[in-house]
């Protein structure tokens, strides 16, 4: 049993619908998704019949698709084809022309683009309003949350740390992370990490966040709660108002 996480806005939000005992602490970054698509995906609109690739029902990038397919009319239960693949299928599938889109977390929008395979139809760095939002949230076991305040704050503190170090230094960061192993190399981990905000924990309200994907999900019949039931059962701000005021630039 995990204490603490990250993990996508998306995810927590279903999961907290669902009676998960988590408590979502702060917001971590923005932008970190694509949609692709060949040259039948011209919009998300375009969506709608068409076949799009994830790695299971219920995922990060089927929770997200879902979302976005709900706030453009699309009913993601009957509007949508999935194709379900487990790892990294689900983007071979894109790359051999087998779906028509495809849901990207780094480093995959980072090789499609270098391999000049589809065309990204919504980066959520750039694209209303996926962009005005995190992706990625900070949570811990509520269990833990409340028993230990103290040390919840120090972990929250050591992440936005963390957070601003990625922002300020991405070299690095980068650098740490290729010498303790990563998958990826040097390179593509810096142009990740150079890509994503990962300033904006301090200017984004990340409940907010959480009140848009829940509604979002509410009205694609994904979650049966409303956006201030999941924030009222899994969310604490407490921590991260508190390190806004002592971290300030």
């Amino acid at each position: 049993m995990f204490d603490f996480a990250l993990n996508f806005a998306s995810s927590l939000t279903a999961a907290i619908d669902r009676g998960v005992a988590i408590t979502v602490l702060a917001g971590i970054h923005a932008g970190c998704f694509g949609l692709f698509g060949h040259e039948v995906i011209r919009g998300i609109a375009d969506l709608k019949g068409k076949s799009v690739a994830v790695g299971s029902m219920g995922s990060p990038a089927h929770l997200f698709v879902a979302a976005m397919a709900s706030q453009v009319g699309i009913d993601p239960g009957t509007d949508i084809h999935w194709i379900t693949a487990p790892g990294s299928d689900a983007i071979e599938l894109f790359i051999d022309g087998k779906v028509d889109a495809f849901f990207a977390f780094p480093p995959q929008p980072q090789e499609l683009r270098a391999r000049q395979i589809g065309h990204l139809v919504v980066d959520s760095a750039v694209d209303r309003p996926w962009s005005q939002y995190f992706c990625c949230l900070l949570y811990g076991n509520t269990g833990y949350v409340q028993k230990y305040p103290v040390a919840t704050k120090r972990v929250v503190r050591a992440i936005l740390k963390a957070t601003d170090l990625c922002a300020s230094q991405p070299e690095r960061v980068a650098r740490q992370l290729s010498d303790d192993g990563a998958a990826e190399p040097y390179e593509r981990l810096l142009e990740v990490l150079r890509e994503l905000p990962y300033d904006r924990w301090r200017e984004y309200d990340p409940e907010d966040t959480m009140r848009f994907y829940a509604l979002r999900l509410h009205e694609a019949k994904l979650i049966k709660s409303t956006p201030n039931k999941i924030i009222a059962d899994g969310t604490d701000w407490r921590f991260l108002n508190e390190l806004k005021r002592e971290l300030k630039a």
